[in-house]
């Protein structure tokens, strides 16, 4: 599928598609590259579409008035509507699962399910949709336990509660009081896990699959991984912890089991499989499962490739992957992503950005949460502002030069942790 050039849509409006937007321009099996609706970024370098990305005809519509032959779908909402379903029946090309396999992410119950059906191992919990069940359950719990909205939730509907209190007043504010909307009318109460976390990206084509290397991704909002959970801010790769030993592992006891689960439950496949797994005493478990590439992992994964990311991911629309190694780059690519003062919970937006005039070699500028008003200035326009990328031939070459960027950046109420990879370069375990 790689000897002819393809035009291209991305879908979606924040850092990830930036990253998969720069990708497709840097590679040569692509011609045209548009996104829809896109971001103050992406505005610079590609044209935007401002269309409801979840209307299967808008976009088809879009396609057919832009000679789009190939649509990459970055956020999870548009896939778990059936997008790729639509798109894929009209005759294009779709990265990105359908409908049943969006299931994944878009209900935490289908997804625990999922796992106690093919045996991978993941935290004990129980699902309800009723609050009064949900309570008393609570009166058996050993504490921490873990509440989860069951629905998509922007990566906020996951609360760690350390006592029966704290699970009640999450099980109110999700079931009772809506806090979540529809996301959080059934809800999975699980095991409470330690360890450190890791990310982990296959490609995913029916019964064959690819995996990029483990990245690893600060949600909480504060400095040493404190304060509240975010979509996160900042990652890096790879991640020393996992080794040879402990990646076949994975393989053998989460991704292959993953994959024949798939298979055997009849699901067409063709996407990224997120595994969020948690490196336990008792050996990794999934904690969840996303569609779609991480966000911020896929900004880091994407330049940290030898190989043509776009190239792979057209062998996965297309139905022609062929399973073998992704060669990554040598050394460590890190992101730090900065974000509006008060994220994840109320934020100023409008704010204008500057930017440094030059970027050193081996460092960009990801736009997520940015706008372009009518003067062309880019504004604040979202909790998760900008990410600096950078690769080096270690990680803390990596981080000094993104943090060297980081400080040219600046905008009225401007934050980013300051210690992103600090576990791995500390020499900490996790």
């Amino acid at each position: 599928m790689t000897d002819s050039q393809h035009n291209v849509l991305v879908i979606g409006s924040g850092g990830r598609e930036h990253a998969l937007v720069n990708a497709c321009l840097k590679s040569s099996i692509v011609e045209r590259v548009i996104a829809a609706p896109g971001n103050g970024g992406m505005q610079n370098v590609v044209p935007c579409f401002n269309i409801d990305v979840e209307d299967a005809e808008a976009v088809g519509t879009l396609c057919e008035e832009q000679n789009i032959d190939w649509v990459i779908i970055g956020p999870e909402a548009p896939m778990a509507k059936g997008l790729a379903d639509d798109l894929r029946a009209a005759g294009l090309l779709v990265y990105g699962p359908g409908f049943d396999g969006a299931r994944l992410e878009a209900s935490k119950a289908y997804c625990k399910d999922f796992l106690k059906r093919h045996q991978i191992p993941t935290a004990d919990y129980a699902r309800f949709d009723d609050l009064n069940a949900a309570l008393q359950y609570l009166d058996h719990c050993r504490f921490p336990q873990v509440v989860k909205a069951s629905g998509l939730a922007a990566g906020k509907g996951v609360i760690i509660c350390e006592d029966r209190d704290q699970a009640e007043t999450a099980l109110r504010d999700m079931m009772e009081h809506e806090k979540f909307g529809d996301s959080g009318k059934e809800v999975v109460i699980e095991e409470f896990l330690t360890g450190p976390e890791v990310s982990l990206m296959a490609l995913v084509c029916q019964d064959r699959y690819l995996c990029m290397p483990p990245c690893q991704d600060h949600k909480r909002v504060g400095e040493g991984d404190q304060g509240l959970n975010t979509g996160g801010m900042g990652a890096y790769a790879p991640v020393r912890q996992v080794d040879a030993a402990l990646s076949r592992e994975i393989d053998e006891k989460i991704v292959q089991p993953s994959i024949e689960g798939l298979k055997n439950e009849g699901i067409d496949y063709r996407g990224t499989l997120f595994i969020g797994i948690m490196l336990t005493p008792e050996g990794p478990k999934v904690l969840e499962y996303n569609v779609r590439w991480g966000d911020p992992e896929c900004q880091v994964l994407l330049p940290h490739c030898a190989t043509d990311p776009v190239s792979l991911m057209l062998d996965v629309s297309a139905g022609t992957l062929e399973p073998a190694t992704v060669e990554m780059r040598k050394g460590a690519s890190i992101i730090v992503v900065l974000a509006a003062k008060g994220y994840p919970e109320s934020y100023p937006k409008g704010d204008v950005i500057t930017f440094p005039e030059t970027l050193p070699e081996g460092v960009d500028i990801i736009h997520a949460g940015t706008v372009r008003d009518a003067d062309g200035q880019i504004r604040t326009a979202g909790g998760r502002v900008l990410g600096v990328v950078a690769h080096g031939d270690n990680l803390q070459q990596a981080a000094d030069k993104a943090y060297a960027v980081c400080e040219q950046i600046q905008w009225e109420n401007r934050y980013y942790r300051r210690d992103i990879g600090w576990r791995q370069l500390t020499g900490e375990p996790g």
